[in-house]
C-alpha cells in the first residue's frame, strides 16, 4: 500500500521551486508531484506491482492537469495495480489525450476543474455560461497564445448588440481570470482582456447602481454559504434588511435595540443629529439579531472586533469580506445595498399606496405601522429572490 501522505493543495505545488536535483512531493495514494531543475512540475504515480517497487508512471505536466483530474488518475491506475495490471500502457494513451490542452477549449476546462473548484455553485455557473455561450464557441479551438485582444473585443460587441452591456463586461472579466490562471501555470505569456479596458465595453454611475431582484438573491446566497464569518454574514444580510448605514450598524450596540417591540433607536449623539432615528426591525431581522444575541462575545458591540478589546469591528471588514468572495455582481459596492432598498421600496410603496420615504424619514412611535408595514414587505421580497437564487443553484427552477 501506498504510505499515507498529508494532501496537497494547488497553491503549495505553485509554491514549490526547483533545486539542484530532482524530487517528489507526495500528495498521497500513489500520486506524487515530482519538481525537474527546470522548474517543471510533472504528475507521476508510484505503484508497486507483484512484490516489486516499479518505475513511476508519469501523469502529465502540472500545467496541462489539474490536482483533481491527477487524484482522479491515481486512483484509476491503483484499480489497474489491484487487478495485477501495469498502469503504464494506459497512462501513455491519457497524456496523447492531455496534449491537446494548448487549445483555449481544453485550457478553459483545466480552469474550471481547478480554479473554480472552491468557489460558489452560482459563481461556477454563471463562469462556466459566459465560456460556453459566447467565449467557446468563437475561441475554442484556438491556439492559447493566438487569442488576441481584438478577439475579446468582438465578442463583447456581440454580445453587446444582444443589449447586454454587463454580460460583455462579465464575459470580459472571466477571460480575464482564466488567462491570469493560465499565466500562473506557464501555459499563456500574456493576458489579451487585460488590455481592453472595462470602460471601452460598458460604465455605469456608481452612484446610480441597483441590483435587480435576481442578483439581490444570487449575491445574499453567495454570502450565506460562503466561508465568512457567520456574524459578518448577518451584518450583511442586516444592511439589506434594515437599508442602514455601513457604519451605524457595524458601530450599533445592544443598548439600542428592543427586538421584544422589534425596534432599533439609534441615538441622536452617534447620527451626529437632532434626534434619534428609529427603525423598525422586520421580523426576519429580529431573527438574524436573535443569533447574534445568543452567540454575543461582547456586553455592548453587535459586531465586536475579533482582537477581544471592547471596540466595533474596522469599517473595512464587510468590504474585505465581500471582495474575498468574488461575486458575481458587476461594479457592486456595499451602499448599493441602501440605494437598492430604497428603490426596490418605492416600488412597493406605488403599490400600496403608502407615500412615505422610509429611508429617509425620522419613524416616529406613535406613526409606525405604515412603515412597519412597508419594511416586513421588503424583506418578504428579499427572501422571495433568495429562494428563487436557491432553487436555481440547485436546477429547480
Amino acid at each position: 500500500m501506498p504510505r499515507l501522505a498529508t494532501p496537497l493543495t494547488e497553491s503549495q505545488i505553485r509554491a514549490l521551486e526547483p533545486r539542484a536535483t530532482r524530487y517528489c512531493v507526495a500528495d498521497g495514494n500513489g500520486l506524487v508531484i515530482e519538481v525537474m531543475t527546470t522548474g517543471t512540475k510533472v504528475w507521476r504515480f508510484r505503484y508497486t506491482l507483484n512484490g516489486r517497487r516499479q518505475p513511476l508512471a508519469t501523469i502529465g505536466d502540472f500545467r496541462m492537469i489539474s490536482l483533481r483530474v491527477a487524484r482522479a488518475k491515481a486512483q484509476k491506475y491503483a484499480a489497474l495495480v489491484e487487478q495485477g495490471i501495469s498502469p503504464v500502457a494506459t497512462a501513455r494513451r491519457d497524456r496523447g489525450a492531455e496534449s491537446k490542452a494548448d487549445v483555449l477549449r481544453e485550457a478553459a476546462e483545466l480552469y474550471v476543474a481547478s480554479a473554480l473548484a472552491g468557489k460558489s455553485d452560482e459563481y461556477r455557473r454563471t463562469t462556466r455560461r459566459a465560456l460556453d455561450k459566447d467565449v467557446l464557441p468563437a475561441l475554442g479551438n484556438k491556439p492559447i497564445g493566438a487569442v488576441t485582444a481584438d478577439d475579446i473585443v468582438a465578442i463583447c460587441e456581440r454580445i453587446k448588440r444582444r443589449g447586454s452591456p454587463k454580460m460583455a463586461l462579465h464575459t470580459r472579466n472571466v477571460v480575464k481570470r482564466l488567462y491570469a490562471y493560465l499565466i500562473a501555470r506557464q501555459l499563456a505569456t500574456s493576458n489579451p482582456a487585460e488590455v481592453v479596458p472595462a470602460r471601452s465595453i460598458a460604465t455605469f454611475d456608481s452612484r446610480t447602481r441597483v441590483l435587480s431582484g435576481a442578483e439581490i438573491g444570487v449575491t445574499l446566497r453567495t454570502i450565506d454559504t460562503s466561508n465568512i464569518r457567520r456574524p459578518l454574514k448577518l451584518a450583511l444580510h442586516l444592511l439589506v434588511l434594515t437599508m442602514a448605514r455601513k457604519s451605524d450598524l457595524i458601530e450599533s450596540t445592544w443598548a439600542e435595540f428592543d427586538l421584544d417591540q422589534a425596534r432599533w433607536t439609534i441615538p441622536a449623539a452617534r447620527l451626529k443629529a437632532r434626534e434619534d432615528r428609529v427603525i423598525s426591525l422586520p421580523r426576519q431581522a429580529v431573527g438574524l439579531l436573535r443569533e447574534l444575541q445568543r452567540a454575543r462575545n461582547s456586553e455592548r458591540f453587535l459586531f465586536p472586533s475579533v482582537r477581544g478589546d471592547d471596540r466595533p469591528i474596522a469599517k473595512s471588514t464587510l468590504n474585505q469580506a465581500v471582495k474575498a468572495l468574488g461575486l458575481d455582481v458587476e461594479h457592486f459596492v456595499l451602499h448599493d445595498f441602501r440605494r437598492t432598498a430604497s428603490t426596490h421600496l418605492r416600488e412597493l410603496e406605488q403599490q400600496s399606496g403608502v407615500g412615505s420615504d422610509l429611508t429617509t424619514q425620522q419613524e416616529a412611535a406613535a406613526d409606525a405601522t405604515p412603515q412597519r408595514h412597508m419594511l416586513q414587505s421588503w424583506a418578504d421580497f428579499v427572501d422571495s429572490q433568495i429562494d428563487v437564487a436557491r432553487q436555481a443553484a440547485n436546477g429547480m427552477a
